[in-house]
């Protein structure tokens, strides 16, 4: 039986396990990843997953594995704050900087298990893909993950890390019953990284239209670890509480963190939560933002500036069709902004696709009287309002990725 370990040893344990010479290492590897967006819910996800399956029968050593640079990291400090949670940090993580090239780490030497997505994107996806043999998903089903895969769950919940919690519950119960001193501190470590992504993508459970029995149960079983080692508490400053815990307290402070996006630039914002496919041979790219256009414009101090932004960070990422989705709250009032831009004949009939198909549906209106709009032949671009709020890009990459193949 693999010894229980923190958080903090886990992820050391599995850095040297990736690291040693090729001749040392035992193969193959079983990797953990979220996908490319690497928002909270992936990042947390795959750590979580890879600590309960690495210390369950038949104990093989899963590697979690952060789908970003380690530049990266620096843009998502509710990350760091729920790693410290966890009693450990962003040096201690494994990203897409430290995993091995193909001539040092040989593709048909891993297996992958994907969480918060079921599909493999991105740089990952042109070596690994034939590699995924399992994965824990919210989103709609690809059809990439074999269905007698030997771990191939995907349902409706609002945070994968509470099918994560689901799938590895009795699991869990079985360690936090074994007679070790530590059990209970680690419980703790481990239900924070659960809590973060579940209350963050169900707006502290309180959005219905996210919110499923999937994350109101987790949250429930997480509370309970927390209450077995340092014990549910309230926040007094939840600043500086030092452990303690009250779910609005731990929500608001994380919540912050993420939406505090004042002191980054304009390509971070676009880049801190970015997603891409390439579907009949355009490539897609969906930034998520946590701020209205307005705010955005502001920023860069005017439309134009802020367009420019846009169209250099799709020339970066060779993008055929870029996608901004934006959300924010006024007056307690919860928003949401489209921008879609096309910049080739191909993506500019699939924009006019999507707009066709799909503006009632999302309750889509010219966004400040259509300032940002552009009709061209191979330059395409539209800011709508997004009246349905329950649609996010969940939904609306789909719908896009669809209007690409029509």
């Amino acid at each position: 039986m693999t010894p229980r370990t923190s958080v903090k040893a886990f992820l050391a344990r599995a850095r040297t396990a990736l690291t040693a010479p090729p001749s040392k290492r035992q193969t193959p590897l079983t990797f953990v990843v979220g996908n490319e967006s690497a928002d909270l819910d992936s990042l947390c996800s795959a750590i979580l997953l890879a600590y309960l399956r690495t210390h369950s029968p038949p104990h093989t050593l899963h590697i979690p594995l952060c789908h970003i640079p380690r530049d990266d990291l620096s843009l998502r400090p509710e990350f760091t704050l729920v790693l410290r949670r966890a009693g450990t940090s962003p040096e201690d993580v494994i990203t897409l900087s430290e995993l091995p090239g193909p001539e040092s780490l040989n593709p048909a030497d891993t297996r992958w298990l994907l969480v918060d997505h079921n599909a493999l994107t991105g740089q990952l996806a042109q070596l690994y893909s034939a590699q995924v043999d399992s994965c824990i998903d919210h989103h709609a089903d690809e059809g990439k993950v074999p269905q007698d895969s030997p771990l191939r769950v995907i349902e409706k919940s609002g945070s994968c890390a509470s099918l994560v919690v689901a799938q590895c519950r009795d699991a869990w119960d079985a360690l936090s019953a074994s007679s070790e001193e530590e059990a209970p501190a680690i419980d703790t470590n481990l239900a924070y990284l659960g809590l973060g992504p579940i209350l963050i993508d169900t707006s502290n459970l309180k959005n219905a239209d996210k919110t499923t029995e999937f994350d109101t149960d987790a949250a429930t079983y997480l509370e309970s670890k927390l209450k077995g080692g340092a014990g549910l508490v309230a926040a007094r400053n939840s600043s500086g509480s030092s452990g303690s815990y009250e779910r609005t307290a731990f929500h608001d402070e994380v919540a912050h963190l993420k939406e505090d996006i004042t002191s980054l630039l304009l390509r971070d914002i676009l880049r801190k939560d970015y997603k891409e496919w390439e579907d009949a041979g355009v490539r897609l790219g969906t930034s998520s933002v946590p701020q209205d256009f307005a705010f955005l414009a502001k920023k860069a101090g005017d439309e134009d500036v802020l367009a420019g932004t846009i169209r250099e960070w799709a020339k970066e990422k060779d993008l055929g069709l870029m996608a901004v989705l934006t959300t924010s709250s006024h007056d307690g009032k919860f928003k949401r902004e489209m921008l879609v831009w096309a910049q080739s004949e191909k993506a500019v009939q699939a924009a006019q696709n999507f707009e066709n198909r799909c503006s009632e549906e999302l309750g889509l209106s010219p966004w400040n009287n259509g300032s940002l709009d552009v009709d061209e032949k191979d330059l395409w671009r539209r800011c709508w309002n997004q009246a349905n709020i329950k649609n996010s890009r969940k939904q609306i990459a789909p719908m896009l990725r669809e209007a690409l193949g029509a």
